[in-house]
């Protein structure tokens, strides 16, 4: 199954996903630059690399 053949909110799910991954991205650099809550930043920027990821399986 390839990105062309998604229908619906299926098609939008990847669209989403990158929006939220770079959020997190930006969010989790925002705290670990501020130096605030240095662990919550790590799993904001791991979220964001798990989120990066599922989007490229689902487009393969």
């Amino acid at each position: 199954m390839n990105a062309a053949s998604l229908s619906g909110i299926a098609a939008v799910a990847p669209a989403v996903a990158m929006l939220a991954a770079f959020a997190c991205a930006i969010g989790g650099g925002y705290l670990l630059v501020k130096r605030r809550q240095w662990l919550k930043g790590v799993l904001m920027l791991v979220m964001a690399a798990v989120l990066v990821g599922n989007v490229l399986i689902w487009t393969m």
